[in-house]
């Protein structure tokens, strides 16, 4: 997608959002003098009450979700066992984007009102781990994938719990706007530029104990210093914990080990590169921190199922 024209991003959000769902696609999606998105929050009403027990004042209605190119619905926690079903002019404007040709995004249990209004039908998708058996129970025949960061079915897609729409909306601006574009929205994020929407969604392990300090610096630095080697020693030096500590931290933090997220970080800074110079594909092995040609072909195959040369071809500007 090219930086002209408008892009419109609705994000609906129904009664009963979860704050942190509703600020990731808001934050991703903001306007940039780089990226074409035009971003508002769609309701039923002016105001739309919140799971943290404030309000928040909406900028469009249901018209705006109608005209959207893209419609995202953040994850809602609407109350009653089973939770009600939205109301139907909500699921009405949702099949009326779809079938006009927008595209429609849930994160976490947004997934809930995507199935309710027939979206997923036939689809593959995922929601939070911990919501998944109530939504296969409900949504027969939708193909629940339990065990992955998101899932990109086209204009379909489905992320898993809180931090997974991150992921999986940063996915969205890479598949838009190209890796740079991606990578520097990550970077003002302190997130990871990339983690591959088949990933666990879920790893057991120990929440951060008080004291304990977040180790978004130290991920920020290592990608600073991606074109240098880079050890779990030197991260959790860098951190001031031992590397054992260092691992359990990460893990709880970001839901990956530090090598898969480095190899991730790196394999994005070579998309960058690929995408934005005439840079050999030794040079940008190099220089992503991969080493050799020969290593970035290997992780492009197994991450991307394609090569460095091809992937420039398709994608550079």
């Amino acid at each position: 997608m090219s930086a002209t024209p408008e892009h419109r991003v609705a994000i609906l959000a129904l009664d009963g959002v979860t704050p942190l769902d509703l600020s990731i696609p808001a934050q991703i999606f903001t306007t940039r003098p780089e990226t074409p998105y035009e971003t508002t929050v769609c309701g039923l009403g002016d105001m739309v009450a919140t799971s943290g027990g404030f309000s928040l004042t909406t900028g469009g209605g249901l018209d705006r979700v109608r005209t959207a190119d893209t419609v995202i619905v953040p994850g809602y926690e609407p109350g009653g066992d089973p939770p009600a079903t939205p109301p139907e002019e909500v699921l009405d404007a949702l099949v009326e984007t779809r079938e006009r040709g927008g595209r429609v995004v849930s994160i976490c249990t947004g997934a809930f009102v995507l199935a309710a209004a027939g979206i997923l039908d036939g689809l593959r998708a995922t929601t939070h781990w911990l919501h998944i058996d109530e939504l296969a129970r409900r949504f027969p025949s939708v193909t629940l994938e339990r065990d992955v960061l998101y899932v990109d079915e086209g204009d379909v897609l489905t992320s898993a719990g809180v931090c997974c729409g991150i992921d999986l909306c940063l996915y969205l601006v890479r598949r838009d706007l190209g890796a740079a574009v991606a990578n520097r929205i990550a970077r003002g994020l302190v997130a990871a530029p990339h983690r591959d929407g088949g990933q666990a969604q879920y790893i057991p392990a120990p929440v951060t104990t008080v004291g304990e300090t977040s180790l978004s610096e130290t991920r920020d630095w290592a990608l600073h210093h991606l074109d240098e080697p880079i050890t779990l020693r030197m991260l959790a030096r860098h951190a001031g914990v031992s590397p054992r500590t260092f691992m359990r931290r990460f893990a709880a933090e970001t839901g990956t080990t530090p090598l898969q997220w480095l190899v991730s970080a790196r394999l994005g800074k070579a998309r960058e590169l690929l995408e934005t110079t005439d840079d050999s594909v030794e040079q940008v092995a190099r220089a992503c921190g991969l080493g050799t040609a020969a290593n970035l072909r290997l992780h492009f195959r197994r991450s991307l199922n394609t090569t460095p040369t091809a992937y420039r071809r398709t994608f550079a500007r």
